[in-house]
């Protein structure tokens, strides 16, 4: 294999796709030196058939396992409509949290979800604790305030109140630290329509879903769809789309879908996910792909070995994907690093994305520059490993495959 197209879904994330070609040049160089092959990026030169619009690319030259190899690497931009699912101040933050706490308890999805893996549902709860907590010191800042200022007047008291708006927004601007507000954003843009895709989502997944039909007539040996975090879902409702309408065309390239740290069942544990869950069937049956699904315990905002095809009820005869492996970060990282590393939550859910410093250069080991860049595809590097003996694959959804054209619900 020479040439290969990597397509990459990113996460619920308002940065600039930049970000993550910062990221591939800084990691890939160092997991170059550390395995001894050689990496080197250069701008793209020209859009590539079938690019779509906002699409940020780069190229890659590889000399890997003795092979030299081009790889075009692909984000495909949704962070614009991330943007706006952000937008308000603090009532609006709070109206979320009022909002996404009802949908996950009334619908029975937080209890089921933490029979699954208990780590993302308490990093799921993280920002409500850390919101109401700000919300208490306000109140109690306020009260303190009301006290001192009755002994000039019993009816100034109520100035205290005052306090609260100033302390509230004071501690979203420490939020880049706390990511309590940006969580809770998170958690609310697939509460809103109860586990079905916005309308605005919905749409982009269409164009996304374009963007790869026209990538499969390119000339590459490998088309490789990523999707990491929440872009793992989105990744499978592209490739959905294009079984449903005909377009993977026979004898093309190599059809390869890697999921990282997905949290699916944040979305297809919820009542109107019916469309996902469909979605997660069809393409776990699919002869014309191979995916592979990787996570890690030690990341604690993934749902580490949960097929999501079969915890969420989608699972049905013929079912042939996803190939659940494990990153095992205590073993692919060195003991110094992974001390580092273990409770920057946050930076470890994105460490698929990284070097790992304790590879030992094995062809079918997890190392994503060696996926993204080197001469062999995504079936071929992983496809003959045996799936992790610890995933977990009882369905705890509560719900089964839906008609994915059923009617569009109305915002929760």
């Amino acid at each position: 294999m020479r040439r290969r197209r990597v397509i990459y879904i990113p996460g619920y994330d308002p940065v600039p796709a930049r970000k993550y070609r910062e990221m591939y040049r800084a990691e890939g160089a160092e997991q170059a030196r550390l395995s001894g092959y050689a990496l080197r990026l250069r701008p793209a030169r020209a859009p590539a058939r079938g690019a779509a619009r906002g699409t940020f690319a780069w190229e890659v030259e590889a000399e890997i396992e003795g092979a030299q190899t081009q790889a075009r690497l692909e984000v495909l931009v949704w962070s614009d409509i991330v943007k706006r699912s952000m937008e308000g101040g603090v009532v609006t933050t709070y109206s979320h949290l009022v909002r996404t706490a009802w949908v996950y308890l009334s619908t029975g999805a937080l209890p089921r979800l933490a029979r699954l893996r208990k780590g993302p549902v308490i990093a799921a709860l993280y920002p409500v604790a850390v919101l109401l907590g700000q919300l208490g010191v306000a109140l109690v800042a306020a009260r303190l305030a009301g006290g001192a200022l009755a002994l000039l007047h019993p009816l100034a008291a109520w100035g205290g109140l005052a306090l609260v708006p100033p302390l509230l927004w004071w501690f979203r601007l420490l939020d880049g630290r706390l990511y309590a507000h940006y969580l809770m954003h998170d958690y609310a843009f697939v509460a809103r329509f109860r586990g079905a895709d916005p309308p605005e989502l919905s749409a982009r997944i269409d164009a996304f879903a374009d963007h790869v039909a026209e990538a499969l007539e390119d000339e590459a040996d490998e088309v490789l769809l990523v999707g990491h975090s929440s872009g793992a879902h989105i990744a499978v409702s592209v490739l959905a789309r294009l079984i449903r309408s005909g377009r993977l065309p026979a004898g093309g390239p190599a059809l390869s879908l890697l999921t990282l740290g997905q949290v699916i069942p944040m979305v297809s544990f919820l009542p109107e996910a019916g469309a996902l869950r469909a979605d997660l069937s069809l393409v776990s049956r699919s002869d014309r792909l191979s995916w592979v699904d990787v996570t890690a315990p030690g990341d604690g905002c993934a749902f580490a070995l949960c097929d999501p095809v079969a915890v969420s009820g989608a699972a049905g005869p013929g079912k042939r994907w996803p190939l659940v492996l494990s990153a095992a970060f205590t073993r692919t990282l060195t003991p110094a690093r992974w001390r580092a590393l273990r409770w920057r939550f946050f930076r470890l859910h994105f460490q698929y994305l990284c070097a790992f410093d304790a590879l030992t250069g094995r062809r079918d080991e997890y190392d994503y520059f060696r996926i993204t860049a080197g001469p062999l595809t995504l079936a071929e590097r992983l496809g003959a490993r045996a799936p992790s003996p610890s995933r977990i694959e009882r369905p705890l959804a509560g719900y089964g495959a839906a008609d994915p054209a059923a009617p569009a619900p109305q915002p929760a």
